[in-house]
């Protein structure tokens, strides 16, 4: 039975002894969990405020809402750890939380400012949600710790508290400046009002809008997008189901839970099979930062009961999750949450993210909400699917294909529809496949707003860029806040905190985001008899990555990580090294990185980005998805389009690409998976359209470390009319993998591919690329 081992980094955690009968697979029990709660928790007093109204983390730098925004953050997403904590733990408070969390409670909201900068007469005062957005945010954090700590905590504060606290939350009982998940912050708000009973139509009619929303955006079998657009990632587990899913629990609606459990249900089946049986999850989509806050939608589902997971498999997960990062050094000597993956790691950042971001990570912590008796923490631990059996699957309507071996525990996620809602660059989307032991290349060197994850706010409200303003808000008139400083409903007799008159246009955006358009994507789009000529129909913001030249290093031997290609590749007499060798000196531009997972074509000497991602269909074991290249400016190339399919069985990947509208003699060029020297092995085979051997190029950082290889496939676009290039790719964790000409042989028709693996398995991968009058191209390999 294979077991998680032991810290590979030291930690400042005390935790207990392993429990290997209980947990077999990752030696942890609640006890484990506990510890690791007050572990966090006890490492970010020392920057508490001098009355606990702000939590001021140390960091790189500020996100772009301002350090007073950054410490309200910082309480915000810790009062809710210490909730999870408190909530489930029998009554027990050894470190003293309630009466830590409930001084800064009555200090932040004493005198709340229009300041974003911290100022020493102001040391504790929480931003106004009027004029600071992502005090939207954390407003559902504060909420959601009342609610879970009531009795305990907001019971026992004063009248003129209480008071204090609901007037600074009710802002956010209007619709939110953003049009994606921050509608379920005004969920979580309402849902606490209401249990509180103050301003209780005005909360119910927050709960009911934001349901309302969220369901305009449900695609079915368990998957949202965020908003108007085609961007599905870790925020269905940690934004899309937690907020309604959780608060139908609190509120005993066996209706709404009914209706949104079931989702959960569906949307578990899939999610849970992209953790690593090392725990990992898949470092794809934006706000990685949050690390196991991944967790939060498998222990949701034990907490209500709707889950395909047995109790010990939840365990096993979350626990596998949580360890994980902890054992690779996810949190500091001083027992901080760095802005990063692993460690620090700046090319993964967004521009809200600030200083104690990460703590979005508590929600990884709900399973403590179980009774210690609860069979998830009681049961033995059983094995994760990906340790079971080898798996492909289409995720729904995500366009999204997930593949993951049982001999080595690896998955991989191959992308064909799920794209970035920024208007820049985003490596962290798209990269046509993505895994738990990979990371996409970063730019080298570069952080902050250079870096091509950062997001940064819009100067301009008519930013295509920027926030999505529901109806209602444009004209920016007051998101709430009772006028001349009456009391709320349901705390009459009280004295209220005055809310200004109005909002600010220039308040600062936090995570804005455009819609992308979804005319013509259908997910089931079938690829038999479509036209090559087809265009693109309805767009979204680009999400390629722009720069991505090629640097080669000054020989060509194999690095560790990353073996050469097959027998039929290398030339007679010579050695893998030899085929990697000879790289000419005008594919090396110093100071770019080649992007990973990337089919490009070379516009004088520079690749293109890929355009987003439209699904072109799937079947059980591909997808396939059509979009149109970019310049590295975001200009799209006119008249070009590319249809792209992976293929998958077992640890192989068949990838094809097919080029219309190119003018013939355009260079191409196909790469595999970035790795690290001590990471798995990745490998590359051409098949068809292109014109060698594969070549290696010395690439960039990744969240796995500073330094990856990657190898790289060059062809040329013969026919304006359509250009096929088809290869072989693969990743394993297997010690000595079989060279990939060896995996599969292949038979090209005008309008297929067949291809028959090395265990006589076939597959059918519908794929239009010749006209009928012509005669069928050549294979090439096998």
């Amino acid at each position: 039975m294979p077991q998680l081992p032991s810290h590979s980094r030291p930690h400042p955690f005390t935790l207990p002894p392993e429990d290997r009968d209980r947990s077999p697979y990752t030696g942890w029990t609640r006890a484990h969990w506990e510890a690791a709660a007050d572990g966090l928790l006890c490492a970010t007093a020392p920057y508490a405020s001098p009355r606990h109204g702000l939590i001021s983390l140390p960091g790189p730098r500020p996100s772009f809402s301002g350090p007073r925004s950054d410490g309200l953050e910082g309480f915000a997403r810790t009062f809710l750890l210490a909730a999870f904590r408190l909530a489930g733990d029998d009554g027990r408070d050894p470190h003293g939380l309630l009466d830590r969390y409930a001084q800064g409670l009555t200090s932040g909201t004493e005198s709340p400012t229009f300041d974003t900068e911290l100022a020493p007469g102001q040391p504790d005062s929480w931003p106004r949600i009027e004029t600071v957005r992502q005090a939207y945010v954390e407003a559902a954090s504060v909420a959601l710790g009342l609610r879970l700590t009531r009795r305990r905590l907001w019971d026992t504060l004063d009248d003129r508290v209480r008071a204090r606290i609901a007037e600074w939350l009710l802002p956010t009982l209007e619709p939110p400046p953003i049009d994606n998940n921050w509608w379920l912050f005004g969920l979580t708000v309402g849902g606490f009002l209401l249990d509180a009973g103050i301003e209780t139509e005005r909360a119910q009619a927050a709960i009911d809008r934001a349901l309302a929303r969220i369901d305009d955006w449900y695609r079915g079998d368990g998957w949202y997008s965020d908003g108007d657009n085609r961007a599905f990632d870790h925020y269905n587990a940690w934004a899309l189901h937690f907020y309604p899913v959780l608060h139908a629990h609190l509120s005993g609606d066996a209706a709404l839970l009914a209706t949104h459990g079931a989702r959960l249900h569906a949307q578990l089946t899939s999610y849970t099979r992209l953790f690593d049986t090392n725990g990992a999850p898949i470092p794809f989509g934006r706000s990685l930062t949050y690390r196991f806050a991944a967790t939060a939608a498998p222990w949701l589902g034990a907490l209500t009961g709707h889950t395909p997971l047995t109790p010990g498999a939840t365990r096993r997960l979350a626990s596998g999750a949580l360890r994980h990062f902890l054992d690779r050094g996810a949190v500091t000597e001083d027992g901080l949450l760095p802005l990063g993956w692993y460690g620090p790691y700046a090319p993964m950042l967004q521009g809200y993210s600030g200083p104690a971001s990460p703590y979005w990570a508590s929600k990884g912590f709900l399973g403590l909400l179980l009774p210690a008796d609860h069979p998830a923490w009681t049961a033995s631990e059983e094995p994760l699917p990906a340790e079971t059996a080898d798996a492909v699957f289409p995720l729904g309507p995500t366009g999204l294909l997930v593949q993951s071996t049982a001999s080595d525990g690896l998955v991989r996620l191959h992308n064909h529809g799920s794209n970035s809602v920024l208007a820049a660059a985003d490596p962290y989307y798209a990269r046509y496949a993505y895994s738990t032991r990979t990371g996409p290349t970063g730019f080298t060197g570069l952080a902050g707003p250079t870096a091509p994850g950062f997001l940064a706010g819009p100067t301009d409200p008519a930013d295509p860029t920027g926030p999505m303003v529901p109806k209602g808000l444009a004209d920016g008139s007051a998101s709430g806040g009772l006028a001349g400083g009456s009391a709320p409903d349901g705390l009459a007799g009280d004295s209220a905190f005055a809310a200004p008159a109005g909002d600010s246009a220039s308040a600062a955006l936090a995570g804005g985001s455009a819609p992308n358009g979804l005319a013509g994507d259908s997910a089931s789009a079938v690829l038999a008899g479509d036209s090559a000529s087809d265009g693109l129909a309805g767009g979204s913001a680009p999400d390629g990555l722009a720069g991505d030249t090629a640097f080669t290093p000054a020989n060509g031997s194999a690095p560790n990580g990353l073996t050469g290609d097959s027998a039929s590749a290398v030339p007679a007499g010579g050695s893998a090294s030899d085929a990697l060798a000879g790289d000419s000196a005008s594919d090396a531009l110093a100071g770019d990185s080649t992007s990973d997972n990337h089919f490009a074509l070379l516009i004088d000497g520079s690749p293109t980005t890929r355009g987003p991602a439209t699904p072109h269909g799937t079947g059980p074991d591909w997808a396939a998805s059509t979009h149109t290249p970019r310049h590295a400016d975001g200009t799209e190339l006119p008249g070009v389009r590319i249809l792209s399919a992976t293929l998958v069985h077992g640890r192989a990947e068949l990838r094809a690409h097919l080029v219309t509208g190119a003018t013939p003699g355009t260079p191409v060029r196909q790469t595999g998976w970035a790795t690290t020297p001590d990471g798995p092995t990745a490998q590359l085979h051409p098949v068809h359209g292109y014109s060698g051997p594969p070549r290696e190029t010395a690439t960039g950082s990744t969240p796995f470390g500073p330094h990856t290889r990657t190898a790289t496939l060059d062809g040329t676009v013969s026919d304006p009319q359509g250009a096929l290039f088809i290869s072989l790719a693969s990743l394993t964790a297997d010690p000595t993998p079989a060279p990939l000409h060896t995996l599969a042989t292949t038979r090209i028709t005008p309008y297929a591919i067949h291809v028959t693996w090395h265990d006589g398995t076939t597959s059918h991968l519908p794929f239009p690329h010749h006209s009928p009058d012509s005669p069928p191209p050549p294979t090439h390999g096998r």
